[in-house]
This record gives C-alpha cells, sequence and structure tokens, in this order.
C-alpha cells in the first residue's frame, strides 16, 4: 500500500470513529442535557420533540462508519480490493455531502459540518489521487 493510501486509510478510519460517536450522541445519549445542548437545543421537551429524529439520524452515520469499515476491509483482502475502494469512496462520498447538506442548510452548523465532512474529504481526496493513473 502506498504512503497516499496509508494516509487515505488514517483519515478514513479517523472519519468513521467521529460518524460511531456522532451515533452515540443521537441514538444513545441523546436524552442526557450534555447531548442535547452539545446540538443547540434548549431544553429537555425540545429534546424529546426531536428524539425520534435524532435516533434515525444517528444509525445513518453509523451506516456510513460501517461503509468505511467494510471498505477498509475489502481493500486489504487483495482478492476484493477493487470492490473495497468501490465502497469506501462510495462512503466517504456520503460523509461529505452530508456535510455540504448541514452547512447548505444552515451556515451557523459551520463548525458542525466541518468536524464530520474535514476527515472524510481529505480520505476521499488522497483516496483518488492514489488510484487515479
Amino acid at each position: 500500500m502506498t504512503g497516499l493510501l496509508v494516509a487515505s486509510a488514517a483519515f478514513a478510519g479517523i472519519a468513521a470513529l467521529i460518524h460511531v460517536y456522532i451515533f452515540f450522541l443521537e441514538s444513545v445519549a441523546w436524552s442526557g442535557e450534555k447531548t442535547w445542548r452539545l446540538f443547540g437545543l434548549g431544553s429537555q421537551a425540545e429534546a424529546d420533540t426531536v428524539k425520534p429524529m435524532a435516533f434515525n439520524q444517528g444509525f445513518y452515520n453509523l451506516f456510513l462508519a460501517i461503509g468505511v469499515g467494510v471498505g477498509l476491509v475489502l481493500i486489504m483482502s487483495s482478492s476484493a480490493a477493487q470492490a473495497g475502494f468501490g465502497v469506501l469512496i462510495a462512503a466517504l462520498a456520503s460523509m461529505v455531502l452530508a456535510a455540504v447538506v448541514l452547512i447548505t442548510s444552515n451556515p451557523k452548523l459551520a463548525r458542525s459540518a466541518a468536524i464530520q465532512g474535514v476527515a472524510p474529504l481529505i480520505a476521499l481526496a488522497l483516496a483518488l489521487i492514489a488510484i487515479i493513473p
């Protein structure tokens, strides 16, 4: 594996961990005051109102992280490396596009979009540079 691919895999792993953490916040720890305040909500009643949406959104983040993990595992397998790149690129691109949707829907969420999107963007760029002849 080339240095670019190793760096891409490292950033992809970081992106996956960030998305697993977001899953944890949105789908497991949502009812905790620290969690819903982190998402800009002002009361337990507000948190309870959006809890079903947050729960669902958390699983989207988990599935994106799983996609990155599956892609990385397949890349390590010499017989399925090409499929692994396809899965990895699709998962990373989905993470980046989700961050774009977040910032375009509410520019005040630029920090959240950056947290969600910078690592997968770097991983995606490095992977594409490494595999494009």
